[in-house]
């Protein structure tokens, strides 16, 4: 399918779009690429959330490799293989038709393109904490990725908030070029596995403050120190620190696709085993859209099951077009 110019020159037609450029929608652009599918990817960036993996120890053909590495291998396959690639956010989604054929419109800041099937991959987001100063001081001592900034905290104080995995990797890492960790989490039971919490409690420069959550973040022009409150006493205290780590999960970012296709109480979109998703509020397949990665309500939120669910969705949308015609 040959690429159309759209007055101001930004708008083409391609047979996939895929949105999101993290495991998920990497894979699904070197399937559809290896299936001849004119395929563009719409991302903010490359990797996603696997980004935030210091070491990756359980992606089959490595030992151990970060995230980083491991994303930018899939980016320069899937590059490779010929998927065109445009850094933009998506803000819609709509469905038209033409000559009794149905085709779709994916709209972002600055331009429109078109596809005959979708391929939605976007992943999640961080989640916010919500409380003061956080949005103050971000970029200025607040940070949701330990791996992209903890470096910048080499001998320093910091505090990291959360209680899973991504939260008690964090410490870890932090344990290791920061002077004191604190570890903050409203709970006394974690949801980390607990061989990493067993590893964090090892570390003497690790400190747990538990049934405690961060009330407000205060600084200058820079962090300064969390007040932090315990949710069963109500007691406050201020720590000191010069960086604070939010790890508490990530969520779908679900308005751009609210109203477009099918999603369930979390805000995840609702597919079938196939990809397939579904008309908003109804059982009924969009035909054309498909889904995959931890935007979905796949339960294993892993690299290497969005990769799979990638594949099949490229493999599905494949073989839609060929019905198609």
């Amino acid at each position: 399918m040959s690429a159309t110019p759209y007055p101001g020159g930004c708008h083409r037609r391609y047979d996939v779009i895929i949105v999101g450029g993290g495991p998920a929608g990497l894979t699904a652009a070197i399937y559809t690429t290896r299936r001849e599918l004119k395929t563009l990817v719409i991302t903010m960036d490359i990797g996603g959330q696997a980004l935030l993996a210091k070491n990756v120890t359980n992606y089959p053909g490595f030992l151990s490799i970060s995230g980083v590495e491991l994303m930018q291998k899939f980016y320069e396959q899937a590059s490779k293989s010929g998927a065109e690639f445009k850094f933009e956010e998506v803000v819609k989604f709509e469905e038209r038709s033409e000559n009794g054929k149905r085709y779709f419109v994916v709209k972002t800041k600055c331009a429109e393109y078109e596809a005959k099937a979708l391929i939605l991959a976007f992943g999640k987001t961080p989640r916010s904490l919500n409380c003061r100063g956080e949005k103050e001081f971000l970029g200025k001592g607040v940070s949701y990725c330990a791996t992209c900034d903890m470096p910048l905290f080499a001998g320093k104080t910091v505090v990291v908030v959360g209680g899973g995995n991504s939260a008690l990797e964090a410490a870890l890492y932090g344990s290791e070029i920061a002077k004191k960790v604190y570890l903050v989490h409203r709970r006394r039971e974690f949801r980390a596995f607990e061989k990493t919490v067993d590893e964090a409690k090892s570390r003497e420069n690790i400190e747990f403050v538990l049934d405690s959550v961060a009330e407000e973040i205060k600084g200058e022009q820079f962090v300064k120190s969390v007040v932090i409150k315990n949710v069963n006493t109500g007691e406050t205290r201020e720590i000191e620190c010069d960086g604070v780590f939010i790890e508490i999960g990530s969520e779908v970012k679900k308005d751009v696709v609210e109203g477009f296709v099918k999603l369930d109480p979390a805000g995840q979109i609702v597919v079938t085993n196939s990809c397939e998703t579904f008309y908003p509020n109804s059982d009924e397949i969009r035909k054309g859209v498909f889904a995959a990665g931890d935007v979905t309500s796949t339960p294993f939120k892993q690299i290497v099951v969005a990769c799979g669910e990638g594949a099949k969705a490229a493999l599905r949308a494949a073989n839609y077009l060929q019905a198609e015609g």
